[in-house]
């Protein structure tokens, strides 16, 4: 609601996309916040289509002699150094200089309004919330902000958060700069210094985003276009190309085959993703090989419609992943397909007692093992989950989307496409699609996927678990390129609907 009173007072899908994004920082803390990151896709009524990227990096400071001594074998999820220099409030702010009619402090005032005043918990989050209790008592800041005496909120509970509030407010009035200098990034570097984080004032101040061009593919007509590495969504592109080399429209939309067949495409994605992607500036990421024709044709000969790849690690030829998602267009039908996260819930762990900022824990992304194209590095940005994306035909863009869910992103991707342009769906009708996903050697299905299909995948040879927990959650808004009409689905699995005017 916040988002569409700004374009009803005429702000753009920029605005409105900031605003939103801001406002959830309030609503689902669990999920998002400004000590996470961000990235956007924004495409024009002519067609035009340009990527954000406002991911945060690693210290300059976290060096191979660095890595060497430490000892470190991998960046834990609650290591301090899976920490990275939050990029979102950057990402906002050019977001909104160069699409935006509004300035910062304008979109940021219906989420300093909510953490001043309070807000009710959603029923999704609260229930989030409660697992995560005993990871967030471990800090100070956690406590503090988001323990309302030692407990997760219930679903209704007005929360406030006159800190984060106050952040806000800096912010609005100094700009990017009220984050990443003076007194509240003081407060980042010193909450972080006292854990062993190397993070300093410098690499705050000098955090950047990044204007990118999408990558994409032809996938049943349409070319889907992602943001490049290091998000993660080159991954979905090699599946979709995998997928466009068989006849999926011979099965059924819940089938054995259609469920094997992506299953077996997100497999051997998964190993392009693990092995090749990571931050371009400091590793060459092979993008147009791994898209190419002979690399699809490749992939795809190594799927059997009669069994499971026993290891798709050994079959990929070598050549020369919480969040929360949004999408917004505007009367103008400027899209912008943006999302933002600071990773797995409430992200670190880590919470700024004096500004009440939890950071993300992107870090985690990264691997240590030197020599690995997304080895920990200075100034080095991780390999990323958070995936959005758009569609676009005969030079139109007719779709703007995502699903977030960590590591099932690329497949939440692969699988409303398919439901979207292969068996037809409306865009509710593709999210509300019973899901299923590959991970560590399991392939896990939801309760809504029928017992003949999970057995048929078992005789397979795939390794098939209930879900009880549901996988991801997007929105969906599609362009009619011919009568401008807009048809928007947003997730039945999380706090979520579909607004317009």
């Amino acid at each position: 609601m916040a988002a569409l009173d700004i374009l009803r007072a005429g702000g753009n899908a920029a605005d409105a996309a900031i605003v939103a994004s801001a406002v959830l920082c309030i609503t689902e803390p669990p999920m998002t916040g400004i000590g996470g990151d961000c990235f956007a896709l924004i495409g024009q009524a002519d067609g035009t289509v340009t990527g954000l990227n406002g991911s945060g990096r690693a210290s300059r400071h976290a060096t191979a002699e660095w890595l060497k001594a430490s000892g470190l074998t991998e960046i834990a999820t609650d290591s301090i150094h899976a920490v990275t220099v939050p990029g979102a409030v950057d990402g906002w702010a050019a977001l909104l200089a160069k699409h935006g009619k509004l300035t910062l402090g304008d979109v940021l005032q219906p989420a300093i309004r909510l953490a001043r005043d309070g807000c009710p918990t959603g029923p999704r989050t609260a229930r989030d919330w409660a697992g995560l209790v005993d990871f967030i008592a471990q800090d100070e800041g956690g406590r503090m902000h988001y323990l309302p005496g030692g407990k997760a909120p219930v679903p209704g509970q007005v929360m406030k958060y006159p800190a984060l509030a106050r952040t806000l407010e800096i912010i609005g009035e100094k700009g990017r700069d009220g984050f990443y200098t003076g007194e509240v990034a003081e407060d980042i570097v010193n909450t972080l210094k006292a854990k062993g984080s190397l993070i300093d004032m410098e690499d705050l101040a000098a955090t950047k985003s990044s204007w990118v061009a999408p990558v994409s593919t032809v996938f049943r007509g349409r070319e889907i276009l992602e943001i490049p590495p290091n998000g993660s969504g080159l991954t979905a592109l090699v599946a979709l190309n995998i997928l466009e080399r068989f006849e999926l429209e011979k099965y059924a939309a819940e089938s054995v085959e259609r469920r094997h067949l992506e299953t077996e495409a997100i497999r051997l994605a998964w190993v392009i993703r693990n092995r090749h992607i990571a931050d371009p500036d400091f590793a060459p990421v092979p993008v147009e090989e791994l898209l190419s024709d002979a690399m699809a044709d490749k992939l795809a000969a190594q799927v059997s419609m009669d069994k499971a790849i026993p290891e798709p690690e050994q079959v990929v030829p070598l050549p020369g992943s919480d969040t929360v998602y949004l999408s917004v267009v505007d009367e103008n039908r400027m899209a912008v397909s943006f999302i933002n996260s600071i990773y797995h819930g409430f992200g670190s762990g880590v919470v700024t007692p004096a500004t009440g900022i939890i950071f993300q824990d992107r870090g985690a992304g990264f691997v240590a093992k030197p020599g690995h194209p997304n080895c920990i590095g200075p100034s080095k940005r991780p390999l990323h989950t958070i995936i959005p994306a758009m569609v676009r035909q005969n030079g139109k863009v007719i779709q703007s989307f995502g699903v977030m869910g960590g590591a099932y992103q690329p497949m939440g991707h692969v699988a409303v496409m398919v439901n979207r342009f292969v068996y037809g769906m409306d865009p509710q009708e593709a999210l509300d699609f019973a899901r299923s996903f590959h991970e560590d050697g399991v392939l896990g299905v939801e309760q809504g996927v029928p017992e003949a299909v999970a057995e048929g995948l078992r005789k397979l040879g795939h390794t098939v678990e209930r879900r009880e927990d549901p996988y991801g959650g997007g929105q969906v808004i599609a362009i009619d390129p011919d009568t401008g009409v807009l048809c928007a689905g947003s997730e039945p699995r999380k706090d979520g609907l579909a607004l317009g005017y």
